[in-house]
């Protein structure tokens, strides 16, 4: 384990020289459409093109989208099971069940889709300079930076104490994997935390008050792009409102 597959797949792309400000209009746009459109056939329509374009012309991989939408997948789903529960003299279904779960599952789902498509298109490198020239808070980005910069502390961490575990016969059994996980999990934290702590002694001591500033690769905006985005997300509106 050396990196996250979604920053991989982004890195991969054949959107990886696009703009990242015309990929955020598309995401954005495809997210808006997911939140204001109905369910039927706006969200199942927002979901196929977030999932059609990922796999088809921006070429992200099959199983990396697929392992990338599970956990949200999963919060949807859970999210929806529990807001149709009713607590009365017992517990039950809600009336409109079988319509608010739909509802709430169809939303989520296009919704995340096309964030996806988004992370699995646009490396953070290049969407943190674009969020800054659109005058996004920098105090938003700066923290955007450094969970970004953490995630890499965290698995470079778990991943050197998993091997160190694995060549002293860490998991060669369920018991011992149970302890082991366990003193992966105490020892990852703590040395993570330590890392942390050096990194903003470090950055601290260079002088490093407003951000780490880098020069960003130039992407220019494509406008067959922009006008197939536009085109595209009023096909989409039209069809949900006429349908």
């Amino acid at each position: 384990m050396t990196g996250l597959a979604v920053d991989d797949a982004a890195w991969a792309s054949a959107w990886r020289l696009r703009s990242p400000a015309d990929k955020l209009l598309l995401s954005v746009g495809l997210v808006l459409c997911a939140l204001l459109l109905p369910a039927w056939p706006g969200s199942v329509l927002v979901a196929l093109t977030a999932v059609v374009l990922a796999l088809g012309p921006a070429r992200v991989p099959v199983r990396t989208f697929g392992r990338a939408v599970r956990a949200p997948l999963a919060f949807i789903l859970l999210g929806a099971l529990t807001s149709v529960v009713e607590v009365g003299r017992g517990l039950g279904w809600a009336p409109d069940a079988a319509a608010q779960a739909g509802g709430l599952v169809g939303h989520a789902v296009a919704g995340s889709a096309a964030v996806l498509l988004l992370a699995t298109t646009t490396p953070m490198s290049d969407l943190l300079p674009a969020l800054a020239r659109l005058r996004v808070p920098a105090a938003v980005i700066e923290v955007a930076s450094v969970t970004y910069r953490m995630l890499f502390v965290l698995l470079t961490s778990l991943s050197t104490i998993r091997e160190a575990q694995t060549a002293r016969m860490g998991h060669a059994s369920i018991a011992s994997s149970y302890r082991s996980s366990g003193m992966l999990a105490a020892a990852v934290l703590t040395r993570s935390w330590d890392r942390a702590r050096r990194l903003q002694d470090g950055l601290a001591g260079r002088g490093m008050e407003a951000g780490l500033r880098v020069l960003p690769e130039s992407l220019p905006s494509s406008h067959r792009f922009v006008a197939g985005t536009v085109a595209g997300l009023a096909a989409l509106t039209a069809v949900s409102v006429l349908a």
